[in-house]
């Protein structure tokens, strides 16, 4: 089976790339070259996506059994791809996201059939706007799609926080400062490894009977954010100074950060894998949070070039802090 990744080198994708060539898939990865996968016998085909007539001639006569989209965000991403493998693909992925589902929700347990209503984040807009374009392909014209909707999904040096991101809440942590959280923490979220996450993934890949169909791949993991955070500080060592804040309040000060709390983490949200199980029968998430954070945090530790504090976001997180005092 030759299967083509565009882009290929995140957090995500790349756990999927190295099952992927473990399975014996002949694998391509269409990119601009500009990050260095750390691992071997994928093909590179150096492309810009976004240049639809670059590609095009990078791509010459290539066909392939399945082409998956990583970074494709808004409409105008997807309709360059339906021009440009319409007839070259037997399956086209979507990487969509979890996020699609209702907000707020009217129940906690999501399955592919909740609404995709969110009126709080524009990502998750534009994923919707993506999916119905299509889905339209699909039903009109038999473009052979596949949706797949990822949660929160973490591993290498991703350390998945809800308030703020990368090592500088990490750093925060080791220096007892206090973290921000949003509501009283108490909120239900699941974490998903990267490589849990590919065991289901790699199941779809030149499957023909997932066509027209749309899948979220989770743990059935369920912990609250505090759990979480403690989780991540314990690994490094530490406990947590943890302080929380309403995510309205959050949002109000910082509307970024606001946007993925309201159209996301700031709901309790678990998922029914149900689906995904009964298409990709031998799915089991195997990797609980703990163990798997334990890795994550060991590993940027380990590695000074995952260590940048971000000011911007240090300070933000003092001004929240203050905040929360008040």
């Amino acid at each position: 089976m030759k299967v083509l990744f565009i882009g290929g080198t995140g957090i995500i994708s790349s756990a999927c790339s190295r099952l992927a060539l473990k399975k014996g898939i002949e694998l391509v990865h269409l990119n601009r070259g500009e990050r260095i996968p750390s691992f071997t016998g994928v093909r590179h085909i150096k492309a810009d996506i976004r240049n639809f007539e670059d590609t095009k001639n990078a791509l010459k006569d290539e066909k392939f059994d399945c082409v998956v989209d990583w970074i494709a965000y808004i409409p105008e991403h997807v309709k360059i791809d339906i021009s440009l493998f319409s007839g070259r693909t037997k399956q086209y992925i979507f990487i969509s996201s979890a996020s699609v589902y209702q907000k707020p929700p009217e129940n906690y347990i999501i399955t592919e059939s909740t609404p995709l209503i969110n009126p709080f984040w524009e990502y998750s807009q534009n994923k919707i706007k993506c999916e119905e374009i299509l889905i339209n392909e699909w039903k009109n014209k038999g473009f052979p799609v596949t949706i797949v909707r990822p949660s929160y999904t973490y591993g290498e040096d991703l350390i998945p926080f809800a308030v703020g991101w990368g090592y500088t809440i990490l750093d925060r942590m080791l220096k007892e400062k206090p973290v921000v959280l949003h509501g009283d923490g108490s909120s239900l979220w699941v974490m998903t490894h990267n490589s849990d996450f590919a065991k289901g993934f790699c199941g779809l890949l030149g499957n023909p009977y997932v066509i027209g169909e749309s899948f979220h791949i989770t743990s059935d993991e369920v912990l609250n954010w505090n759990q979480i955070y403690r989780a991540i500080a314990h690994s490094a060592g530490v406990e947590p100074k943890i302080v929380y804040l309403p995510s309205k309040k959050i949002a109000e000060i910082d509307p970024a950060t606001g946007a993925s709390l309201l159209g996301d983490k700031t709901w309790s949200t678990t998922f029914d894998n149900t689906k995904i199980k009964r298409y990709v029968r031998d799915y089991i998430a195997t990797v609980p949070f703990h163990e798997g954070i334990k890795e994550t945090v060991n590993f940027v530790l380990s590695e000074k070039k995952f260590q940048k504090i971000d000011p911007q976001m240090d300070q933000l997180m003092d001004r929240l802090v203050e905040q929360s005092l008040k």
